[in-house]
């Protein structure tokens, strides 16, 4: 090879090298270090005291639990347990979003959820954590998507006095709600409210019914408060049924783990958190998805 030629090339290499960086081992390492474990407190299945649970999925490598709001125990039993076996409880999910949604025409089904999720963010307060889940709306025959947009914006606003007050996140998940099906409109929807302590939940399972993660993680980037980590597989979904979908083991579906990780990494994730949402299961399932979730943060 001739001299310039040889220059031209490594030239060439260089800016290649510029364009798409290559992360080492070490940056991977202290990447997945810095990502905390979760899990549903729902998946756990053992009969066992809720002290005991809680150690139970420290043992197995997690490092913090969710449970659903309104919360079923007294904030000072979760307190006790928590101190107990070193759980983090980093976040609620709302659990009246579904039933009664905030998109709902009738103003006091819609009240009756304000008020629930309000009471949700004084508990996640008081446990310690910084985020309460809050799945937007819901699109039927019976509410069309203009109407759902705009109660569930207003409704949001009406929670945010109490989100201020207590310094606790709003995250917003994406679900099949027939609602908010792009990146681009979920971004049009936060610009919309407005305000810092309201972002995106981002389920990175439940986005494969009609996209990609890793397009969602790029546009929303740093307005994403926490993960939701699934498995999906579209394959399944199409020969046996839409919810079947997720009935595969993690790190064997549809989502590109690696390409993930790596669009998590690059966006700078400042969330701290990946919280498994699966199939509940004994001790051995659960030793099983820790070990699955650390091959998948290895990959970032």
């Amino acid at each position: 090879m001739l001299r310039k030629d040889f220059i031209k090339s490594l030239s060439i290499l260089a800016g290649a090298s510029l364009a798409s960086p290559v992360f080492s081992k070490t940056e991977s390492y202290l990447f997945a270090k810095k990502i905390k474990k979760g899990l549903g407190f729902s998946m756990i299945q053992e009969n066992l005291s809720l002290v005991d649970k809680l150690k139970l999925v420290k043992d197995l490598g997690f490092d913090g639990v969710e449970f659903n709001g309104p919360i079923d125990f007294t904030v000072d039993e979760l307190l006790d347990a928590k101190e107990k076996s070193g759980i983090e409880i980093p976040s609620l999910v709302n659990r009246d979003h579904w039933s009664k949604p905030l998109s709902d025409p009738d103003a006091s089904v819609r009240k009756f959820t304000v008020d629930s999720v309000v009471k949700t963010v004084k508990e996640t307060k008081a446990l310690g954590g910084d985020t309460v889940l809050v799945v937007p709306g819901v699109v039927n025959d019976k509410v069309s998507y203009e109407t759902a947009w705009k109660n569930s914006i207003d409704s949001i606003k009406r929670i945010l006095p109490q989100v201020e007050q207590y310094g606790v996140k709003i995250g917003i998940e994406n679900v099949w709600n027939n609602f908010i099906l792009s990146p681009i409109e979920a971004k049009m929807y936060l610009k919309e409210i407005n305000h810092p302590l309201v972002g995106w939940y981002f389920d990175l399972g439940n986005i494969l019914r009609y996209g990609w993660p890793e397009h969602w993680l790029e546009s929303l980037d740093s307005q994403i408060v926490k993960l939701h980590v699934k498995e999906f597989s579209k394959d399944i979904m199409n020969n046996q049924g839409l919810g079947k979908g997720f009935g595969v083991e993690l790190g064997k579906g549809d989502v590109n783990w690696k390409r993930v990780m790596e669009t998590i990494r690059k966006s700078n994730y400042k969330g701290e958190w990946m919280t498994l949402e699966v199939g509940h299961g004994d001790r051995n399932h659960l030793r099983k998805l820790s070990q699955q979730f650390d091959e998948i943060l290895k990959l970032g």
